[in-house]
């Protein structure tokens, strides 16, 4: 929201400096973002003076030069070498003196030192165009005799800078979204803080009906939807350009002047936040206007030419025959002003803030009205602001008001009413501010005193202060004013013991895991929880159904539509923006919620209970895994990698490998893929290779190795887990290797799981390292060399107790799997 620090300077009396205004608009809650000054010609006419030429002698060496003498105010005056026909000796005149900047449109021109037919010249002799104050260029300016040498340019001129404030508005401070709405905040920080100060407005006194030959007619069906509708003729009106004082208004904060009709509804928005809208007085068929919704379908162009479908949800502002706006957001084509345009139909309205937010992200349409309107206006001030549109349309367009003002208000909202006691809002401020200065801040704040008691004060909030609406927000306020700064930090610090709970491990196991992963080279990221519809809905994907999607039922989007069922995509996303930036060798890794949708669990009474939400840690891995190492040729990643990488992950946190079963994972996002579950079936992480339909549709040229721990389920599953230290084994291991003769379809992971369940104790690793397939095997069999590690932490293995173990494997794994010795 930009604030112009000379129109702020019309409701509320101070002389603070633009940065001093800044500060207490800052220390109210309104935070300031920046400060710019803004000059009313550029450069500020700086480095310019008043002079006077001393004399003036034609040039030698030219027939329309002069070289002339002039008095700056300085020691010595100045030659400057001048080509304007009409100077003379004696005259006052504008100039520039060296090191003034002077302006051509864009064009910087600094005034030097310089020769001119061989003469020096110390400076210029101005003329209006050349300093931005007018646009004759027939001679130099010729002052008063009056004027004062060596005067600042600026100060002969009365020129004066604005400043415009830009601050930052929460949402909730709808009331804040107008010049007059910061100078009530400021007016109220004035107070508190001794500066002799007033609030002030202009009045309707000069309105008046001038007539009532076009009277208007209103009807408001949907009383849900609009609260309030007042509208007012202007006959007569000529529609031409503002005026320059309108134009400066608005082009200082950054608003386009149009005409002098949809100039004044700006000028009243931004003045007192009021959103209107002016209508072609011709276009209003029947003379009546009805706000309703729509059937179904109905076509609608906006003034933009663009074409909306409206239905029974949206809105809008109708003439006895056809929409002409959407309500609250946008006009309708052909029904605003043009210059054609001789009588116009203001309106001033209070919309339902759901129903606008709504119809605006529907359509995609964001404007100044709807932005007002879907935070909630003041609904008393509908009146005055239609009131003095009137006024300025009779004084900039000449017109006359044709009718009496047409106010409909079926159901007058109620202001709320709050209770205030003292020792409440002491205990909530962290000090006792004194009664008389809770009572004084709350009547500077407009907040009305209906009674007071020895305990607190009742009070009834303004119809603008929408976010005023509980005791708390009253102290809130008050404290807002009475200044943050002023609440003394105590000198002593209450607490109380905590214990630290399974979220505090978590949190540091994640920490930890997040270090070890960035030793390994991954990169973290962080992706929005809101992804895109087009991700879920259609895509086939078995694991991430579209009806177990969360759905957000007021997406700002379509690309934030939905909640993310997997860190997948967000990471894609991140490889995809680093390839095409040249950087394809990735490594990232992810900490993030994900969530989930349960049609078959829907409860009304416990809505909760379909829904739910587990932290996941993703990774991916995609590139070369070595390149341009001098000491090792060029290597891409691999899904063995990646498996490390998952495995070290389990290893760290304390996971058993035989607490946990592989097997093919069915995930289609996967080309090939294996999923880790526990001993009950649930699934603690997934790992593949990307399919090639998943990088198509991402655009991407390299595989991606993609991992996804539940990182809830994994930290449940180590939850017992106790820390115990034992010495490392004096005994040596004995080291076995098995070559295996097995059906193509047996997986390694079913030779670990049948070899620990011949073996609990003295097996302590299982290892693969060659598989083989092709000659000299009968069909349908590959070969396993298998490894496998023995010990006994209490004695040394002697051959008798290996060979039983080793045949106690050997049988089981014969017997279970079919297995063959080589």
């Amino acid at each position: 929201m930009n604030i112009s620090y000379k129109w702020l300077k019309e409701y509320v009396d101070f002389d603070l400096t633009p940065q001093q205004t800044a500060d207490a608009l800052t220390s109210t809650g309104l935070e300031v973002d920046a400060l710019e000054e803004v000059q009313a010609i550029k450069g500020g006419l700086k480095g310019l003076y008043v002079g006077k030429v001393l004399t003036c002698e034609q040039h030698p060496d030219s027939d329309h030069l002069h070289v002339t003498t002039v008095d700056l105010g300085k020691r010595e005056p100045q030659q400057i070498v001048c080509g304007a026909p009409n100077v003379a000796a004696g005259q006052k005149v504008i100039v520039a003196d060296l090191g003034c900047v002077l302006y051509d449109g864009d064009k910087e021109i600094t005034i030097k030192k310089s020769k001119l037919r061989g003469v020096e010249s110390f400076g210029m002799i101005c003329a209006e165009d050349e300093i931005g104050i007018g646009t004759d260029h027939a001679g130099i300016i010729v002052l008063p005799e009056e004027a004062v040498v060596g005067t600042p340019a600026a100060e002969y001129y009365h020129l004066e800078s604005d400043w415009v404030i830009e601050i930052d508005i929460t949402a909730n401070r709808s009331d804040a979204l107008s010049h007059y709405g910061v100078a009530r905040d400021l007016y109220a920080w004035l107070k508190q803080n001794g500066y002799q100060t007033s609030l002030h407005r202009p009045t309707c006194d000069a309105y008046k009906v001038d007539n009532e030959t076009m009277p208007i007619d209103v009807e408001i069906e949907n009383q849900v939807a609009c609260k309030r509708y007042a509208c007012l003729s202007i006959t007569d009106c000529e529609v031409k350009e503002s005026p320059q004082w309108l134009k400066d208004r608005l082009s200082v904060i950054g608003l386009r002047p149009i005409n002098n009709i949809v100039d004044i509804t700006n000028y009243i928005m931004m003045a007192y936040g009021q959103p209107m809208h002016c209508f072609d007085a011709d276009m209003v068929k029947g003379h009546k206007i009805v706000v309703r919704t729509q059937p179904e379908g109905t076509k609608f162009v906006t003034l933009d030419g663009e074409e909306h479908t409206l239905g029974e949800h949206d809105l809008s502002i109708c003439n006895a025959e056809e929409p002409m706006c959407i309500a609250g957001i946008f006009g309708g084509k052909g029904s605003g002003t043009y210059e054609t345009t001789k009588n116009v139909v203001l309106e001033s309205a209070y919309f339902h803030p759901t129903w606008i937010r709504k119809s605006a992200r529907r359509h995609g349409l964001s404007t100044d009205a709807s932005y007002r309107f879907e935070r909630g206006i003041d609904p008393n001030g509908i009146i005055y602001a239609l009131k003095q549109a009137a006024i300025l349309c009779k004084e900039l367009a000449g017109g006359k008001v044709s009718m009496q003002i047409k106010d409909v208000y079926p159901n007058p909202m109620e202001e709320a009413k709050v209770r205030l006691d003292f020792e409440y809002c002491d205990r909530l401020i962290g000090k006792a501010i004194g009664h008389e200065t809770i009572k004084s801040i709350a009547e500077s704040l407009e907040m009305k005193i209906v009674n007071e008691d020895a305990k607190g004060i009742d009070l009834i909030i303004p119809g603008y202060r929408v976010d005023v609406q509980r005791p708390c927000d009253v102290v809130e306020d008050i404290l807002r004013i009475y200044g943050y700064n002023n609440v003394e930090i105590p000198s002593q610090l209450k607490s109380s013991l905590t214990v630290q709970g399974e979220e505090d491990k978590e949190y540091k196991i994640a920490n930890l895991i997040g270090e070890q992963l960035v030793g390994c080279g991954f990169n973290e990221i962080m992706n929005n929880s809101l992804t895109k519809v087009a991700y879920y809905e259609n895509a086939g994907l078995n694991h991430y159904a579209w009806e177990n999607t969360v759905k957000v039922m007021n997406p700002l989007s379509a690309d934030l539509g939905v909640m993310r069922q997997t860190l997948l995509f967000g990471g894609l996303e991140s490889i995809v923006r680093n390839a095409n930036r040249k950087n394809s060798n990735l490594k990232f890794f992810e900490f993030g919620n994900c969530y989930h949708f349960s049609p078959e669990k829907h409860d009304v009474e416990n809505p909760a209970k379909a829904y739910t939400e587990e932290n996941h840690l993703g990774l991916w891995v995609t590139g070369q895994r070595v390149t341009g190492s001098w000491a090792h040729p060029d290597e891409d990643s691999s899904f063995y990698e990646l498996k490390a990488y998952v495995e070290n992950v389990f290893r760290r946190v304390g996971l058993e490998e035989g607490a946990v079963v592989t097997e093919h994972s069915d995930n289609n996002v996967f080309s090939k893929g294996l999923a880790i579950k526990n001993r009950g079936g649930k699934l603690i992480a997934e790992l593949g290779i990307l399919s090639h339909k998943m990088q198509k549709q991402m655009d991407i040229d390299k595989e991606v190795y993609f991992a996804e721990i539940n990182w809830t389920a994994l930290m449940k599953a180590i939850r017992k887990n106790k820390l115990e230290y034992q010495e490392i084994s004096k005994y040596p291991a004995v080291s076995r290797d098995l070559a295996l003769l097995l059906d193509e379809n047996v997986e390694f992971a079913q030779v670990v799981e049948v070899a620990r369940q011949a073996e609990r104790k003295l097996l302590k690793k299982v290892e693969l390292f060659d598989v083989y397939q092709g000659k000299n095997l009968p069909a349908g069999k590959k070969s396993y060399a298998v490894n496998f590690i023995l010990q006994d932490d209490t004695k040394t293995l002697n051959d008798k107790a290996i060979d039983a173990i080793m045949t106690k494997l050997i049988n089981s794994i014969k017997n279970k799997l079919g297995a063959e010795l080589r």
